[in-house]
């Protein structure tokens, strides 16, 4: 192993000082009665119009298991402004703890698909699929993505549709410890695993390998991971740790098996990264916490070790990749910065992100779009 991880140790992004030219163009704070406005996604309408959907907490608590609902918001003027919000009415949202965690993506038969996840207890969280035929006005019956039955963390913006038209769900499955309904019940070690649709949606199965952390000292396992289809055909798909990176495995079979996962080029935190093709492009684009110098760094909570955060652009796995550019981070090192959307549109990347700091008392409970010109990324 220790020529592997010295090849590694050579690959690991540097973080620019710099921060990138871009401009925030939304924000959305907690408020009485909405203490969280949480991770969304973005898709185009046939209009030419941008859909964007997010959590909108309702209440007072902003927790992962408190009360929520979809929100969307529509862009006529590709993401410059926004319209207010309208909701989207959930089939059994009253009877959940909690909806939240919004994919949306164009289905192969035109339709658009909105993917999201329903928690009713923390035994049972699993990820559902409503389509729509006049891009979310009307919205059909749901269909379940996750048959078997469990407790599974799936990510916002995380769906994909390969070439081949197949659909991934990247998913973490949390195994229960008790029977008891409460979060200690839930072993937050978790196993990273892949749902597959071969019929654009309609019916669902787990991949045939599900992957573990190969190592002992770990009290997150593979969390929340995500995928990107390589240009080779190839999958390459990672998940945060407590490790100091994220591990990354990869299926030449379209997700049915995977490599056993290792360390990653991306330093972090336990806090997730995105990544997405730059369209018309053999290029990637990620956005992350990366982790600078925690040998000397004191760690300010709450948020302190999700800043900054960075993007960066690269080939492939294992190619050449841009120095890291800042977002967002030195100007409030206490805030915390994560679960990135990413959308693009003609000149530029919209990121949609959490973004809360010590007056929002909960890093997660503020809502902040930014659009970064593509031209101002190395």
């Amino acid at each position: 192993m220790k020529p592997l991880f010295l090849a590694l140790s050579l690959l690991v992004l540097p973080v620019a000082s710099a921060a990138v030219a871009s401009l925030p163009i939304l924000d959305l704070p907690p408020r009485a009665g909405n203490p969280r406005n949480s991770e969304g996604a973005f898709a185009d309408l046939r209009d030419g119009k941008i859909l964007f959907v997010y959590s909108h907490f309702l209440g007072d608590s902003g927790s992962d298991h408190a009360k929520a609902r979809l929100a969307a918001r529509v862009s006529a003027d590709g993401g410059a402004t926004w319209s207010d919000d309208t909701f989207i009415a959930t089939p059994r949202e009253e009877e959940a703890m909690n909806v939240m965690s919004v994919s949306l993506l164009r289905l192969g038969n035109g339709d658009l698909g909105l993917f999201y996840l329903l928690r009713f207890s923390w035994h049972e969280m699993r990820m559902w699929l409503r389509r729509s035929a006049d891009d979310g006005r009307t919205w059909g019956e749901p269909v379940n993505c996750l048959p078997s039955g469990g407790y599974y963390v799936v990510n916002n913006d995380r769906v994909v549709r390969l070439k081949s038209g197949r659909l991934v769900i990247p998913a973490a499955r949390h195994p229960s410890r008790a029977d008891r309904n409460e979060a200690s019940a839930v072993d937050w070690r978790a196993v990273a695993t892949f749902f597959l649709s071969d019929d654009d949606g309609r019916t669902w199965r787990e991949s045939a390998d599900y992957c573990t952390l190969p190592v002992v000292h770990t009290k997150s396992g593979l969390q929340e991971p995500g995928v990107v289809e390589l240009p080779d055909g190839r999958l390459w798909a990672w998940a945060r740790t407590d490790l100091g990176r994220q591990y990354e495995m990869f299926s030449a079979d379209r997700g049915e098996t995977w490599t056993l996962p290792a360390p990653s080029r991306f330093t972090s935190p336990n806090s997730p990264l995105s990544m997405k093709r730059l369209p018309g492009s053999e290029k990637l684009l990620a956005v992350w916490n990366p982790a600078p110098g925690y040998e000397t760094r004191t760690l300010r909570r709450p948020g302190g070790d999700r800043t900054p955060l960075v993007i960066a652009t690269g080939a492939d796995s294992h190619g050449k990749w841009s120095s890291a550019q800042i977002i967002e981070g030195p100007a409030e090192p206490t805030a915390g910065y994560c679960y990135t959307a990413i959308h693009f549109t003609a000149d530029a990347v919209l990121l949609a992100y959490c973004a809360g700091g010590e007056a929002d008392q909960n890093r997660l409970a503020r809502l902040r779009i930014r659009k970064v010109p593509l031209s101002a990324l190395r």
